[in-house]
């Protein structure tokens, strides 16, 4: 584990920004109801299809939006006119507020109501969630959509590129290189074996698969139609992955490090979206919208760029200082898994137990659509507290360039 000094010399301010930024001094407080809460209503997403050869494969941005918005606007029965503003997170298809605010028009959303996109890679879901949220909070907004999409088979990651004068940096060149390097990176340097992360990634894709055969999964999926097919089932998911099979996979990046990062071991590219409506409690309850959970806070870090992946190690004791709360407070945990390299590094380093993260699995069996990420994690956190009657959510992930960010939310649907 890293020295607390070292921590402190890379985050001197951490404690002095966190203590005069929190509302919150600890579970209780996060749990009591205010009438200025920001609450979530809906929290949907659609399946997941796998990049290149999943059932999305040929659905661009636009479609898969237009289809979220039209469904959503189905199931909950809400006037499009009473919203206030939508923040769209997507990373990589081009012109992407264009064809985010196409999308909502088509969709029946009147051209009253404004939009906007965000873009911070992998925690772009999270993202648009914290920008309306903010937005709620200081009364500049009352109803909200926050929404995460992505087609990782029609808009993948473009080649960064930069003028010389930056390129020759080396931390700025290492934010430019692919992921899977970072992950070597990590891999090598925090001596994180191959069979470790073997041993992780089969946890997720058992826990996954056993979700799927259990219907887990229906709880959070909103069915959306496309092109005359209705699609409620992720197609990501690989039943059957055993020890022996992970440990037989060749490296997928021979040429960096150790080559200790296979298919099998690293969060899959796919296509997807969801969405979270957010309002006031005192507008919920006036107006009779279900109040599914509620939103705390959340906190961004930077982390050296070619050890991208250890940033929860940071994010997370940032945002549950800000909450406070301890680790032990959270009853389940969503952090992304990127790759199995970095997710068992940070783990360890963070001491929290597996049994409360990821209980369905993560990235790695379900895959990861960037943009959705972090909208996914909200929805596949707050159906999991409700099935456990559980109350307190933190989510988290790396984020590509060199930057974590982590989020807390509370379950109200308590039996």
């Amino acid at each position: 584990m890293l020295p607390s000094a070292l921590r402190r010399a890379a985050y001197p301010t951490l404690t002095r920004a966190a203590s005069s930024a929190t509302r919150y001094h600890s579970p209780s407080d996060i749990l009591e109801k205010r009438p200025d809460d920001v609450v979530i209503t809906f929290a949907k997403r659609t399946a997941i299809g796998k990049a290149r050869r999943g059932q999305l494969k040929d659905t661009p941005v636009d479609e898969l939006l237009h289809a979220l918005f039209k469904a959503t606007l189905e199931k909950t029965g809400l006037d499009a006119s009473k919203i206030d503003d939508i923040c769209v997170a997507t990373c990589h298809p081009p012109s992407p507020l264009y064809i985010s605010r196409a999308a909502a028009i088509a969709a029946g959303i009147p051209h009253t109501v404004p939009i906007s996109t965000v873009n911070r890679l992998c925690s772009s879901g999270l993202m648009a969630i914290r920008n309306i949220a903010h937005a709620i909070q200081v009364g500049e907004t009352s109803l909200g959509l926050a929404v995460g999409a992505e087609s990782m088979s029609l808009n993948p990651r473009p080649t960064p590129e930069v003028v010389p004068a930056v390129a020759e940096h080396p931390h700025a060149n290492d934010c430019l290189q692919p992921m899977g390097w970072t992950s070597e990176m990590v891999a090598q340097t925090y001596k994180i074996p191959r069979s470790v992360q073997d041993d992780y990634a089969y946890i997720s894709h058992s826990r996954a698969a056993k979700a799927v055969s259990e219907g887990v999964f229906a709880d959070e999926i909103l069915p959306v139609e496309l092109r005359g097919t209705i699609l409620s089932v992720d197609d990501t998911v690989r039943p059957g992955v055993t020890r022996e099979g992970l440990a037989a996979l060749k490296p997928a990046f021979p040429q960096w490090g150790e080559g200790s990062t296979t298919a099998g071991n690293a969060s899959g590219t796919g296509d997807g979206a969801g969405l979270c409506i957010l309002t006031t409690r005192a507008r919920a309850e006036e107006e009779g919208m279900e109040i599914l959970g509620k939103y705390i806070t959340s906190a961004v870090v930077g982390v050296e760029p070619r050890y991208m992946g250890i940033s929860p190690i940071y994010a997370i004791p940032k945002v549950l200082e800000q909450a406070g709360l301890t680790k032990e407070d959270v009853d389940v945990y969503e952090i992304n898994e990127a790759f199995a390299s970095q997710f068992a590094y940070c783990i360890e380093e963070l001491g929290i137990s597996i049994d409360r993260i990821n209980p369905n699995g993560g990235a790695i069996a379900i895959s990861h659509p960037l943009a959705m990420t972090g909208i996914r994690q909200v929805v596949t956190g707050l159906a999991e507290l409700k099935r456990r009657n559980g109350h307190i959510l933190c989510t988290s992930m790396c984020i590509g360039s060199g930057m974590g960010a982590a989020g807390i939310f509370v379950n109200e649907v308590i039996h």
